[in-house]
């Protein structure tokens, strides 16, 4: 383990969050990840515990949607934490499927990195040399709202319903639901290390907070970090609306957004045997490159056009 490790006690997470809308919204759609600016050296004992808890992870996936692991070291900086949970109608085969892509996702984004979490639409992988485990955290990762429509009064109270519901105990513990109401469905999920009343806790704040930031939006996702609410109206989904990554930057934080990570995921998300495949990488991020050019000639024009007409006297 570097000295880093024992020399910096706070981690900081470098997010990012594909918001561009995919063609369809699959178990294996990108969703956030995040890893930690703290590096560990190759070949250390901490590489080995990192391999051995990914194995673990993907292994267990075949039998079960959710576990946890803790592989222990005679230094504490050197024992490793981690998770991984599906979505509750996932079969064992689909949660498989996706924990072994986010684990190779992982392994892309968070090379050599101390610590790391990954957000697949269909599963969630983490792990970190700080336990956080059974520990209870609202910190808001992703939030995106889809476009605004016109909700008639019964169509807003459905959807606040369904909302209401998923947010609500019956007393049971439900760390995954789903509800609906005419042309309304959503679902919601809490990590399965929170006990019962960290998971109702958890949700119900998430509930709140999505029904004030997404308003009437046709559709709205909130990731808080222990645990998300989806919804969306027939023929809408939050993916194709105007998404925004909310980016707290408490000290020591720091967040980027390249191309490259972009290519890395696309990468991740193709057929390696399919030869065509590349050619569609290409494309897309000729696409991206090409409107982010577009966009700083347009802001170039229009500030020559105020300064020329400031001249003019108009």
């Amino acid at each position: 383990m570097s000295k880093t490790l024992t020399m910096t006690p706070l981690i900081s997470l470098l997010t990012i969050a594909l918001l561009t809308t995919p063609a369809i919204s699959s178990v294996d759609s990108f969703v956030y990840g995040g890893c930690s600016q703290i590096k560990y050296t190759p070949g250390s004992p901490y590489e080995s515990n990192v391999n051995s808890l990914l194995t673990s992870l993907v292994n267990s996936a075949t039998l079960t949607v959710y576990n946890n692991f803790t592989i222990k070291s005679p230094t504490s900086q050197d024992t490793l934490y981690g998770l991984f949970q599906c979505r509750g109608d996932l079969s064992n085969v689909d949660c498989a499927s996706c924990v072994a892509r986010a684990v190779s996702q992982l392994g892309t984004l968070c090379l050599d990195s101390s610590g790391g979490a990954l957000q697949l639409d269909g599963c969630f992988v983490k792990y970190d040399n700080t336990t956080f485990l059974g520990v209870e955290d609202k910190t808001e990762v992703l939030k995106k709202c889809g476009p605004l429509i016109a909700y008639d009064s019964d169509g807003l109270n459905r959807r606040d319903g369904v909302l209401d519901y998923l947010g609500t105990s019956d007393g049971s513990y439900k760390p995954f639901r789903v509800g609906g109401s005419g042309d309304v469905s959503a679902v919601a999920q809490c990590v399965q290390d929170l006990s019962a009343s960290e998971c109702q806790d958890c949700l119900s704040e998430v509930v709140g907070r999505l029904k004030t930031y997404c308003g009437a939006a046709a559709s709205g996702d909130l990731y808080l970090a222990k645990c998300y609410v989806r919804f969306s109206k027939a023929g809408a989904h939050s993916y194709g609306g105007n998404g925004k990554l909310l980016r707290h930057r408490p000290a020591g934080w720091w967040f980027k957004v390249n191309v490259e990570v972009f290519k890395k995921i696309l990468e991740q998300a193709v057929d390696d045997d399919d030869d065509d495949d590349d050619d569609e990488v290409e494309k897309t991020l000729a696409i991206l490159v090409g409107l982010i050019a577009a966009v700083a000639l347009l802001i170039v024009f229009l500030t020559f056009l105020r300064k020329a007409c400031g001249k003019g006297g108009k």
